[in-house]
């Protein structure tokens, strides 16, 4: 049974700690990945952002993901992670509809996301829960991060 749970503060280092896991096991940690996830509350929930967990019975939190105000207007799908050792149980698309679902009470004028070809699992999740690429949007998104060169829009 999977369930999401909402950003507290005693989850943070869960947040960090699966999100640096991939990032670490595929990147580099940039300076930006660093600051967000060192400083989430900050970052992401005292901007209107939201944070949501997977929380999978009998395992506990096994996945993060944030939606951030990049501007007005602007949201952000980031810093989206399941833990290695536990993917296969849809933790990953159920989290991620969660937060599609999340996103349109938000009502941005765009919901994104930002990622690398590496990513090739989510990239294909992404497209298929409405998320199309577009080259407009990575022109634009590039100087974000240095691994950056997927960009995709929702379009439902």
């Amino acid at each position: 049974m999977l369930k999401i749970v909402k950003f507290r503060d005693d989850l943070a280092p869960l947040f960090h700690d699966i999100n640096a896991e991939w990032i670490n096991g595929m990147f580099e940690m940039e300076e930006v990945d660093r600051h967000v996830l060192e400083h989430p509350r900050e970052t992401i929930i005292d901007k209107g952002g939201v944070i949501l967990f997977v929380d999978v019975e009998g395992r506990g939190i096994v996945g993060a993901g944030a939606l951030k105000w990049s501007e007005p207007g602007q949201l952000e799908l980031t810093k989206m992670g399941v833990r290695s050792d536990l993917r296969g149980l849809k933790a990953g698309e159920f989290l991620l509809q969660a937060l599609i679902e999340r996103a349109a009470t938000m009502a941005p004028d765009r919901l994104y996301l930002l990622t690398n070809k590496q990513c090739e699992a989510a990239i294909h999740l992404y497209a298929k829960c409405g998320f199309e690429h577009d080259a407009e949007l990575l022109a634009e998104a590039r100087h974000h991060y240095a691994r950056c060169d997927v960009a995709m829009t929702y379009r439902g």
